[in-house]
């Protein structure tokens, strides 16, 4: 079943489907942390239904985006979320598969490239049953290698990659990254609380960048009484609401 929302009162709507891509707070985070400047070429891999687009755009409106998502359902719903929000100008949406170079946009085009990608090795665990499930939580149709090939490929020197991903994978993603001469930049860990160990963490990486890494203060979800953060609530623009 479609569903509307809107990330703060006047702000942009977006319809989403919970059989699809669920709005999560992975994808608020993701969009709360790249460095933007106006007019930035952006390309989203794995969009799903458009959210992230939208909460960059948020932040910057001079943005241009382009929604890279294999599941033709999510593809339409990205584009209803366009013509929602009146932003048929700033952003693209094609379905295409990011494992094959010949549907993809040109090499060398984009200044930022991000990613909410699947978290879980197919080849290490269970797998959810339904397709569109499947393929937003496991690697069954695109490994972290080949993510990493797409998001090297696509970005000019010095262009960024921001992605979130799980602490547990953080030795392979800095791997796969250096293999394609993408340099892991500011890396951030997200806990639930201050004592919490970090289960998921924001990563740059630059292209042809210099080693050296800046590991920023780690973003706290949950205060000490169980309440949202301040941070957390800037994240989800309840400043605006």
């Amino acid at each position: 079943m479609v569903k509307q929302d809107q990330l703060w009162p006047d702000g942009f709507r977006f319809l989403f489907d919970d059989g699809l891509f669920q709005p999560s707070t992975d994808s608020f985070l993701l969009g709360s942390f790249p460095l933007l400047r106006k007019g930035l070429r952006v390309c989203d891999l794995g969009a799903g239904t458009g959210l992230l687009g939208l909460l960059l755009l948020a932040r910057e409106p001079s943005l241009r985006v382009t929604n890279v998502e294999l599941q033709a359902a999510a593809v339409e719903l990205s584009r209803r979320n366009t013509e929602l929000n009146g932003l048929e100008e700033r952003v693209v949406n094609l379905q295409a598969d990011l494992r094959e170079p010949a549907q993809m946009p040109a090499a060398g085009c984009f200044d930022l490239v991000v990613s909410n990608p699947p978290y879980f090795d197919a080849g290490r665990g269970a797998v959810a049953r339904e397709k569109s499930r499947s393929v937003a939580r496991s690697d069954v149709t695109c490994t972290l290698p080949q993510l990493c090939d797409a998001a090297g490929r696509l970005l000019r020197y010095d262009g960024r990659f921001c992605v979130v991903f799980r602490t547990e994978r953080m030795a392979e993603l800095f791997a796969c990254l250096r293999e394609r001469g993408l340099e892991p930049k500011r890396l951030r860990m997200i806990q639930n609380t201050a004592g919490s160990a970090p289960k998921l963490l924001l990563l740059d990486a630059r292209k042809g960048g210099k080693a050296g890494l800046s590991v920023l203060p780690p973003l706290l979800l949950r205060d000490e009484n169980g309440g949202e953060t301040p941070e957390l609530a800037q994240i989800y623009f309840r400043d605006k609401e």
